[in-house]
């Protein structure tokens, strides 16, 4: 076993996701806030979302955010055009009160048949969140949101009309009366989203599954084992660049900085300044400071241009299998995949890459 190993149950599926945030506008990564519209076309979005179904993809990731649309309603619109896909809907504490938020889950897993994840987001732009009214800092939203938690898993558990006194939140008497419909789960699975001491403790309390910024797997099995020791998943939030050969991929990440250009850096100069987010902060420091190759195929390069999700696994399918399986061997079992180009990217994943990770993952499993 290597260095880093924590012991795996083999016939432990690996799951991907991927994130709708950028399909159907290529250059929005490397706008400035003001200049991105919300307003996506439903046409392409469904368009992607039917064939994520087809590849393999378990869920999207539906952001949240003022140049975005409302996650809620628009998962719902695309889960009234789609089967089988599930949403990850992303919430920020202190946008609603905890009981509708759940009334709002409930409606959605009726509307979709149960299709409906969440995306914990704490916050990582001061600016935007006094957009929506919350003047809170960085430690006190997460303390904000742990009891927003709180109140939430006691009403999905049906703990009975629930009372509850906090520092930002009181109810009293809560309860609904909309269930949380899925063949599968009382409650939606939750993901939360941090590279902070502050959220992995609140994915150990809280959620099912930490969703955080790769580095090196030496470097990561560290900071993510108390998740694990809990009893918890871990996935990364990571954008793919794979081609036929290596050299290809090399080459398009490289065309990918260049047509970036130095609009697109300043924009996240900019950014680096308005945001208080560990692991966004993490990201630009490394990205700034250190080797774009993180490992021989985690490249940090986009990063100053197209922002920390830029973040990236670079190489042939190849590589990229390999470079699953070294974080599945350190506890990684998720993966939130972004591409560049999304649609095409996420096909060559589910024809080049997926059946050979499945392949390996029966290659790995105990024989009766």
């Amino acid at each position: 076993m290597r260095a880093g190993m924590v012991a795996m149950d083999d016939t432990r599926r690996l799951r991907f996701h991927w994130s709708l945030s950028a399909v159907g506008d290529a250059k929005r990564r490397g706008e400035a806030q003001e200049a991105m519209s919300g307003a996506f076309d439903l046409a392409t979005h469904t368009e992607f979302c039917r064939a994520a179904e087809s590849c393999g993809i378990e869920s999207l990731l539906m952001a949240f955010g003022f140049t975005r649309p409302d996650p809620f309603t628009w998962s719902a619109a695309l889960g009234s055009r789609t089967e089988k896909i599930n949403f990850l809907t992303a919430i920020r504490s202190g946008v609603c009160s905890p009981t509708l938020f759940v009334q709002q889950v409930n409606t959605l897993s009726v509307v979709t048949g149960g299709r409906v994840y969440i995306n914990i987001v704490a916050g990582r732009a001061p600016g935007e969140q006094r957009y929506y009214g919350d003047f809170l800092d960085h430690d006190e939203r997460y303390e904000r949101t742990d009891e927003f938690w709180q109140i939430c898993h006691a009403l999905w558990r049906g703990d009975g009309p629930v009372d509850f006194t906090g520092r930002h939140y009181r109810v009293e008497g809560a309860r609904i009366n909309t269930p949380f419909r899925s063949a599968e789960r009382d409650r939606p699975k939750i993901y939360l989203g941090g590279n902070s001491e502050q959220a992995v403790g609140l994915a150990i309390r809280h959620a099912d599954c930490l969703l955080t910024f790769p580095e090196a797997p030496k470097q990561l099995a560290e900071r993510i084992r108390p998740v694990l020791d809990a009893g918890k998943k871990v996935g990364l939030l990571v954008s793919m660049i794979a081609k036929p050969t290596r050299d290809e991929a090399v080459a398009a990440a490289a065309e990918l900085v260049a047509k970036a250009g130095d609009g697109a850096r300043q924009v996240h100069r900019n950014a680096r300044g308005g945001t208080d987010s560990v692991g966004f902060r993490s990201m630009y420091d490394t990205a700034e400071n250190g080797s774009a190759w993180v490992t021989p195929y985690l490249w940090t390069g986009a990063v100053p241009y197209l922002g920390p999700p830029a973040i990236s696994l670079v190489g042939s399918a190849t590589d990229l299998v390999e470079a699953i399986f070294e974080y599945r061997d350190v506890g990684v079992t998720e993966f939130l995949f972004t591409g560049f180009p999304d649609l095409a990217q996420m096909r060559f994943f589910a024809a080049e890459i997926l059946p050979r990770v499945r392949e390996r993952e029966r290659a790995s499993m105990p024989t009766a």
